[in-house]
């Protein structure tokens, strides 16, 4: 049995692998996709297919991915949704146990900023002056349940406050609405998409829902929440996945070639130009991970009352 497994881990892969993204093109899953897309040939022998599938929350990315036959050639772009949006309602597949994951890539962190001009310097200073005026601030993000939404509802939780959320439909959206004064406060997970803003004086970030300062030039300075006495830190992920029952000898060549992928200094200088940091996970870690923030996020999702909110907006 062992000559034949070999056989097969030697051969493999000998087609392009397809890549599900969750999300249309240009955002942060689709762009780490088209990064590994570069060197696939190189550390696999053969190219990676990128194929968008927006809509539904990610659902329908994920059912595709969790519906695909188990031989190496179907594999996922995936974020911490995998774990929400069952616990959110009914999916077609219930994601954690449906899929299996492969490595973790990069950790997206959730910043918390508002305008320069506001009377608070920091996050103390905002806590104060929610208390003293509930319900006055509001909170923008981009949409219901998502990694952004869950830190500004885990914020006001630890904190005390009443802040009022406010959806939208992307980054972009969030920063135009602080930036017209809609909102006061937005939370957002791409550095990047704030750093001429902060050069120019406009946006302070005041705070970072990390367990450790950014490394990102030009972010180091950000004081986490927890330096600030606010017990929130969340470190949101990207990572790929395959449908569960992938052949181990697959397995192993597949996460080898995509650990070489992702090691690579280009792709390491890429994600960091577009503000993620590449903390790579091999397959047992990034699957303890998993495990710890299914655990984790289930809890928060039910004590913040979220999953009840996302129940009746879906009814």
């Amino acid at each position: 049995m062992g000559a034949k497994e070999s056989t097969v881990s030697e051969k493999y892969p000998v087609k392009p692998i397809t890549v599900i993204v969750p999300f249309a093109a240009g955002g942060s899953s689709d762009i780490i996709a088209r990064a590994l897309e570069k060197s696939a040939q190189k550390h696999l022998g053969q190219p990676l297919v990128v194929v968008n599938m927006p809509g539904g929350a990610t659902t329908i990315a994920m059912n595709e991915l969790a519906s695909a036959n188990p031989d190496g050639y179907t594999i996922g772009v995936i974020g911490v949704s995998v774990i929400l949006q069952p616990i959110y309602g009914q999916t077609r597949y219930h994601y954690p146990t449906a899929l299996e994951p492969l490595v973790k890539i990069v950790s997206s962190p959730v910043l918390v900023a508002s305008l320069t001009d506001k009377p608070w310097k920091n996050l103390s200073e905002l806590v104060s002056y929610a208390k003293q005026h509930p319900g006055e601030i509001k909170f923008g993000h981009s949409g219901l349940g998502t990694a952004v939404h869950i830190t500004g509802e885990m914020f006001a939780k630890e904190a005390g406050i009443i802040i009022k959320q406010v959806p939208f439909r992307g980054d972009s959206e969030v920063l135009a609405a602080l930036l017209g004064g809609h909102v006061q406060l937005i939370s957002v997970s791409n550095p990047v998409s704030l750093k001429e803003h902060v050069k120019s004086g406009t946006i302070k970030i005041l705070g970072l829902a990390e367990e450790n300062r950014l490394t990102l030039p030009g972010f180091e300075n950000v004081p986490t929440f927890k330096e600030q006495g606010i017990n929130v830190a969340f470190s949101f992920w990207n990572g790929i996945a395959a449908p569960k029952g992938i052949p181990e000898a697959e397995k192993a060549r597949l996460t080898a070639g995509l650990g070489k992928m992702i090691n690579d200094p280009d792709f390491k200088k890429s994600m960091e130009e577009l503000g993620m940091s590449v903390q790579y996970l091999g397959p047992e870690e990034f699957s303890e991970r998993w495990i710890a923030d299914n655990a984790k996020l289930t809890k928060i999702v039910k004590e913040t009352g979220i999953a009840e909110l996302i129940a009746s907006q879906k009814n």
